[in-house]
């Protein structure tokens, strides 16, 4: 480090000399020393500053922004604390992990933590026993370390969109006194909305290279539990939508489909089906966004996919949703159990050009999805149908830095901690000829085009000491929408 900055210091002297000396330079010479000299003080400064600077540059304000966002329909409170410190709390041994798609004692949560942890992957589980559930819920909110938050992707959407001024946010959610207490002013909650009691969240967080017994956390992330009927059952999905004919929004963004998975599968696919008529109800010309979380019933994401797809125009999701969509509708490298490592963009990026190609916006299949935001810890993708969206390249750049922002709790990018840990090169498909691609931190928004189909690419700079990563992937959709521009079809 101390080199870099001396020859920094070295060049910064000779350019200031030829600056002194120019009058007796020829003109060419001059500029063209003065060139050299400034591209090489560019590159002597790190990778993470240099792409934080280009950044800045790219990401400008789409000509028609929106005025009125109307969210909806998963809320609750958030308690957020160290999953091994509640963990040691409730007296739960270290254990080898274990897959539960469904959570109900101690030892399934002991079990389902580890198996997360190991991979450093997000999760979502209901947990059934609403007894249990309490006791381990009251521990979590007693414990010295635990700190309340607003929670739920909704909520945290909506939450991240209320600090732009210029911005009216509805939300509709079951919202109790404490969620209501945390709110943004700038959030407005219909009376229908509220409730007497909070839907609370236990958040169970862990740092990369922290240990739990045998278990060694890869990277920082979090393990998410609920006994959550409200939201489990989508209770405030018609006032939701019965709300936005007085709100008049420009954008709806929906979330919350996934909590359904703590029902029967009979009661579950009847309120899949009264919320696909539901969603009907949104007139055509309001954008919808559908923000996905983490699901282990490959039937229910297939429902999904086939039933709701085709009525929203956007959706966002990470790399465990991503591969588990694939998995469920047999989609290219379906028979790829899980990612090892930082997901290969080149199979991500087969994947999602499939989703719009099979279940995208075309001349002859009726269906309004034409954007995706992807995004994992190293890097973000943002894949559009061409002709519908505008300012991707700085929507995309946007949500990575937001990325940066939130996880090191900063209002901006301080380049010295935070690294780059997207791959320098990688290619852009494995199911066809590829393009090969260096990423270039002076450049850092790739762009790349397929049958129809463009691609915005960005690294993200993960954050060495990050303070929360809960709602990181709402804030980044948040920020990604923010700087999107829809066009009038």
């Amino acid at each position: 480090m101390w080199q870099r900055s001396v020859c920094v210091g070295l060049l910064a002297l000779v350019l200031g000399y030829l600056c002194v000396l120019g009058p007796e330079l020829p003109p060419a010479a001059l500029r063209q020393l003065s060139a050299s000299l400034l591209g090489t003080l560019r590159r002597a400064r790190s990778l993470e500053a240099r792409t934080v600077a280009a950044w800045q540059a790219a990401i400008v304000r789409p000509a028609r922004g929106w005025a009125r966002v109307a969210v909806g329909v998963n809320a609750c409170v958030d308690v957020v604390l160290s999953g091994v410190k509640l963990l040691e709390a409730l007296g739960l041994e270290p254990s080898d992990g274990k897959n539960h798609a469904v959570l109900s004692s101690g030892q399934d949560l002991r079990e389902a933590f580890a198996h997360f942890m190991e991979r450093g992957a997000a999760a979502e589980r209901f947990f059934s026993d609403a007894e249990a559930f309490q006791d381990i819920a009251r521990t979590a909110s007693e414990h010295p370390a635990a700190q309340l938050y607003v929670g739920g992707n909704a909520a945290l959407i909506g939450q991240k969109l209320a600090t732009n001024p210029d911005l009216k946010i509805l939300l509709c959610g079951p919202v109790g006194p404490k969620l209501h207490e945390l709110l943004d002013d700038n959030v407005v909650v219909p009376p229908e909305s509220m409730q007497e009691r909070d839907e609370f969240h236990l958040i169970l967080e862990y740092q990369a290279g922290e240990q739990w017994g045998r278990v060694k956390a890869p990277a920082a992330n979090r393990f998410i539990f609920s006994h959550d009927l409200s939201n489990g059952a989508l209770n405030m999905l018609e006032v939701f939508v019965s709300s936005l004919d007085e709100f008049q929004p420009d954008l709806v963004v929906l979330s919350g489909l996934h909590m359904m998975e703590g029902q029967s599968k009979e009661t579950r696919q009847r309120r899949l089906m009264e919320a696909v008529a539901s969603i009907s109800d949104i007139p055509t010309d309001i954008p919808i966004h559908l923000e996905l979380a983490s699901m282990t019933d490959q039937d229910f994401m297939s429902n999904i996919m086939h039933q709701v797809f085709p009525l929203v125009n956007s959706i966002g999701l990470n790399e465990q949703e991503l591969l588990f969509l694939t998995q469920s509708a047999s989609g290219p490298h379906a028979s790829l159990a899980s990612w090892s490592g930082i997901p290969d963009v080149g199979v991500v990026s087969d994947i999602l050009f499939w989703i719009l190609k099979e279940h995208g916006k075309t001349a002859e299949r009726a269906s309004d999805l034409t954007r995706i935001h992807f995004h994992t810890l190293a890097y973000h993708i943002l894949v559009t149908v061409d002709g519908h969206w505008g300012n991707q390249a700085a929507a995309v750049a946007a949500g990575a830095r937001a990325a940066g922002t939130q996880a090191c709790a900063t209002d901006t990018i301080d380049a010295s901690k935070v690294f780059l840990k997207a791959p320098l090169e990688f290619v852009t498909s494995h199911t066809e000829a590829p393009s090969k691609i260096s990423l270039n931190p002076d450049e850092p928004v790739v762009h790349w085009h397929r049958e129809g189909i463009s691609f915005h690419f960005t690294p993200v700079l993960v954050c060495k000491e990050p303070v929360r990563t809960v709602g990181l992937g709402d804030a980044i959709s948040a920020e990604g929408l923010l700087y999107s521009e829809v066009y009038p079809q």
